[in-house]
């Protein structure tokens, strides 16, 4: 597998032979748990932004090193230097970072295996897929410092209902792998020592699928949560037949009626 710098704040790590597709990119400040500072920040979205231009990649593990997978933004930087434009600009960059996960077209992983809190329970929510070990807990805790997780609770809304998004907001309280699972903010959990064993079978799952299919399905997935369903009728059916014209479906379509496995195109 080829590296990032141990230095770096974002490692990258690439798959190869059976994992080729596959990157990975570690939050590296695992003293902090993590913390999404700017610097880290400024790298994950360098990071984001090269993945999602490279045609090799389909699909992307988001992961922290160390006990933590993130515990929000970094308060001691929050608080050496206050001012509405100094917060303003931090929360405008941690918000480039969330959306670029979504607008890419790789779907993105969240491997969590320790405590993902405040920024860090947003990151969960904000990637297209979730893998938990039974030791993670989740929590949305600046309420315990005076300060509502008003951009977490952008994600988390779009991911819980509106009564359990609120009562983590408003409490700040841990809840477990189970209930994360279980309200629909991670898709499995397993014990920790099976976590990798997980998330590489869904990465596979993944790029066993045309990455046209996957691209275009995941962009059309979140425009049309937010709309009305008569546009967002419109947008799926405009989809699918765009959908239907590319090689990897007519391939598909007509393996089926062949009673075939597809030869999927290699890009």
């Amino acid at each position: 597998m080829t590296r990032q710098a141990e230095d770096a704040l974002v490692c990258v790590t690439r798959g190869e032979d059976q994992d080729a597709g596959v990157v990975t990119l570690t939050l590296n400040r695992p003293r902090q748990f993590n913390a999404l500072s700017e610097a880290l920040l400024t790298e994950l979205q360098q990071a984001l932004e090269t993945v999602a231009a490279d045609k090799l990649a389909r699909v992307v593990v988001l992961a922290g090193a160390g006990p933590a997978f993130c515990a929000g933004h970094d308060l001691k930087e929050m608080r050496a230097a206050p001012s509405l434009a100094y917060y303003q600009a931090l929360f405008a960059q941690c918000t480039r970072v969330m959306l670029t996960m979504q607008r890419m077209p790789q779907p993105v992983i969240a491997r969590v295996h320790g405590i993902a809190t405040a920024a860090g329970c947003q990151l969960v929510a904000m990637c297209d897929l979730a893998v938990a070990s039974s030791t993670a807990r989740f929590a949305v805790s600046g309420i315990n410092v005076g300060l509502f997780c008003a951009t977490p609770g952008v994600a988390l809304s779009r991911n819980l209902s509106r009564k359990q998004a609120m009562e983590m907001l408003l409490t700040g309280d841990f809840i477990d792998a189970d209930t994360a699972q279980a309200r629909g903010l991670v898709n499995r959990v397993v014990p920790v020592e099976k976590l990798d064993a997980e998330v590489r079978a869904l990465c596979h799952a993944i790029c066993a699928k045309p990455a046209a299919a996957v691209a275009a399905g995941k962009g059309l997935f979140y425009r049309q949560l937010e709309t009305g369903i008569e546009a967002a009728y419109q947008l799926a059916g405009q989809t699918m037949a765009c959908n239907m014209m590319d090689e990897s479906a007519l391939e598909g379509v007509q393996a089926f009626i062949d009673k075939r496995s597809p030869n999927w195109p290699s890009r």
